[in-house]
């Protein structure tokens, strides 16, 4: 069958609504022969004069892939956008380990010659770097900036400039301003006599695009059994069936060089597990680290330019370590810590994308949900803080960038300073989805809320085999804790859509504190407005007001003239300062008229059978919560029925 009509039986099955992703999937095809190129080596030096990154190596490559999406800097750190849709709440590690390894080893520096080894605990990202690393290599070989060219037909896609002659690199550094490292591999060493007669201006280029399906470029190891794992599954192997026809072993067209440092060459080779390997594997990656080759069949070294990345946890690196005999890859090796993420606000984005990649997509998870699952996953992460006047929420805040009165900038930094490995233990985000599974299917509606989430997170701890009973005690009162910053949360979100129904005297109420600000800060007396005399501000009022929000006695003064700066720079640009104008004072507003309407709000939300005005006010309410803040009908129904229940205690 043509493929239009395949298009005209999708229009058909889909109501008319046309699926172009025949059409996408033609794109691509055209666009892989648009990518293809072929021609001699004295084209490609064309090519690199004008285009000199194109001979670049793959630690140059890495870096530059990474940074070509853009960088950029918050707050003194460096955000890398090549992992901003995946990796949360690592920006540190992800900015050392840019500017640590593969900045250095880009301009060449000694650390290119060491294994790049990322420790961390379970399910804290690591898989996930190297991931990216690897899917955006695909890519970016496919761009005009990341593209690469080999010798066609080898095996091991070599860099075509290995053809200069090694007297005649200086010159060539000279003319092109390109470093050659590395000898012709045996293949391509005979092939250049048979197939070209020696002339290397006449061998044939091709350009390349990585893939880790075709193993082009980039390369996986995992371990087995030690005893049937073979050396060949890095290194290639002799075709005995060819030994008759080329009669020998050191012929290198009798040779597979099909292993995977093979085919990773010009691009990247991940090691999982890499330090179970049997010694064997593990110096053949010693010499490929420090010198740029390795032993393969019965040849001379064969070179090869790759990134060798690995991952681990801490208690097999410390294991590692602690073994004499791996000494000498000690020094060969750089460790870069990658921690869990220790903020909220992005541990809530992970079991986003999380939610988001799994078969639960279409549950409604009501608001708050997954900040109180991540609150209470993020201070089994933290260190009791030794900073004075500083507990594990302030510090936890902090972290998240919240303002905490009488800490700074300064104070968080000593605070990350006690804990340097601070991250590397604590419950993982896959444990926190697995319970939120759970609390879906124990619920049997699409809908779940803060409480069902945090119920299974502590029905879940008895079922968690390496948590100790210490751990699980410390564990069940941080469940508390959460439980704690959700309700009041709740009573907040409730106050807002309750407020809002009153937002009239929301207005009132600011207006009154503003005259009273004005004539605080301004010495002056205000005017009663019934009876025309004169009086002094009224302290109680707007005390009452700012201590909503935690303005202290000594901030007072302070926190008024802010205010009146404000309205003097509304008024400058011709603006009407009004209740959304400032946040805080918009929220002590909210607090404080609630406080007002608590017994209201209480009796509204808390009757079993509510009158006709009372039921109003409810559908209100709960309209506002669904229509603005991101609850259903139901989720909405339960957030109000739980905060009467915490109003009546």
């Amino acid at each position: 069958m043509p493929l239009t009509s395949y298009y005209v039986i999708n229009q058909a099955l889909n109501g008319g609504k046309a699926i172009n992703i025949l059409d996408k999937v033609k794109n691509y095809r055209e666009e892989e022969n648009r990518l293809k190129w072929e021609g001699t080596f004295a084209d490609y030096l064309n090519i690199i004069r004008e285009r000199p990154e194109v001979a670049q190596t793959a630690h140059s490559r890495v870096y530059n892939m990474i940074k070509s999406s853009g960088v950029e800097e918050r707050d003194g750190q460096k955000m890398y956008k090549f992992f901003g849709q995946e990796i949360f709440g690592l920006e540190t590690a992800i900015e050392r380990l840019v500017e640590e390894y593969f900045h250095p080893a880009a301009r060449r520096l000694d650390v290119r010659k060491r294994i790049l080894l990322l420790m961390g605990p379970v399910s804290g990202g690591k898989s996930t770097i190297v991931t990216l690393l690897k899917r955006g290599l695909e890519q970016y070989s496919r761009t005009d900036e990341g593209a690469v060219y080999a010798i066609k037909g080898c095996p091991m896609h070599e860099d075509p400039l290995h053809l200069i002659p090694h007297h005649l690199r200086n010159e060539f550094f000279e003319e092109y301003g390109i470093r050659i490292e590395g000898s012709l591999s045996p293949l391509n060493t005979m092939r250049l006599e048979k197939e070209y007669d020696g002339r290397i201006e006449n061998v044939m280029i091709e350009r390349i695009t990585f893939s880790e399906d075709k193993r082009v470029g980039i390369g996986t190891f995992t371990p087995s059994d030690p005893k049937s794992q073979d050396i060949a599954d890095l290194t290639g192997s002799i075709d005995f069936s060819t030994i008759g026809e080329f009669g020998s072993e050191s012929d290198p067209r009798a040779y597979r060089f099909d292993g995977e440092l093979n085919k990773a060459n010009r691009g990247m080779m991940e090691f999982q597990e890499m330090l179970k390997l049997d010694e064997k594997f593990l110096w053949n990656l010693l010499s490929l680290t420090q010198e740029g080759n390795f032993k393969a069949g019965r040849f001379a070294l064969i070179s090869a330019d790759e990134l060798i990345v690995a991952h681990t946890n801490e208690t097999e690196y410390r294991s590692f370590i602690s073994n004499k005999k791996n000494e000498a890859l000690h020094s060969r090796i750089i460790v870069m810590p990658i921690p869990y993420n220790l903020k909220v606000s992005q541990e809530e984005h992970i079991y986003e994308k999380m939610i988001k990649e799994s078969d639960m997509s279409h549950v409604h998870i009501a608001p708050h949900a997954l900040k109180a699952a991540a609150i209470f996953s993020v201070l089994t992460r933290l260190e009791v803080p030794k900073k004075q006047g500083v507990d594990l929420i302030k510090k936890m805040r902090l972290y998240d960038g919240e303002n905490v009165e009488g800490f700074n900038s300064v104070d968080l930094e000593e605070l990350k300073k006690e804990f340097p490995n601070e991250g590397m233990n604590g419950i993982d985000p896959r444990y926190i989805i697995n319970r939120i599974s759970s609390a879906i299917i124990r619920k049997e509606i699409p809908s779940i809320n803060a409480l069902d989430v945090l119920r299974a997170l502590k029905d879940g701890l008895d079922q968690h085999a390496s948590i100790s009973q210490e751990d699980r005690e410390k564990y069940m009162n941080y469940i508390a804790v959460a439980r704690r910053e959700y309700d009041e949360i709740a009573k907040n979100e409730v106050q807002k859509a309750f407020v809002y129904s009153y937002e009239e005297s929301a207005k009132t109420l600011m207006n009154n504190y503003l005259d009273n600000v004005e004539a605080f800060c301004n010495k002056n007396k205000i005017y009663d407005p019934l009876t025309g005399e004169e009086m002094n501000p009224d302290e109680k009022l707007m005390r009452s007001i700012e201590e909503q929000i935690g303005i202290s006695e000594n901030a007072k003064k302070a926190f008024r003239e802010e205010i009146l700066i404000r309205i003097s720079a509304y008024a400058r640009k011709g603006k009407r300062f009004d209740y959304n104008s400032h946040e805080r004072l918009r929220e002590a507003i909210q607090k404080k008229l609630f406080a007002d309407l608590k017994d209201v709000v209480k009796i509204t939300t808390s009757s079993k059978m509510p009158d006709e005005s009372q039921l109003k006010k409810i559908n209100e309410v709960v309209a506002r919560l669904v229509d603005e803040h991101g609850y259903n009908t139901t989720s909405a129904n339960e957030l109000l029925q739980y905060v009467g229940s915490l109003l009546n205690r």
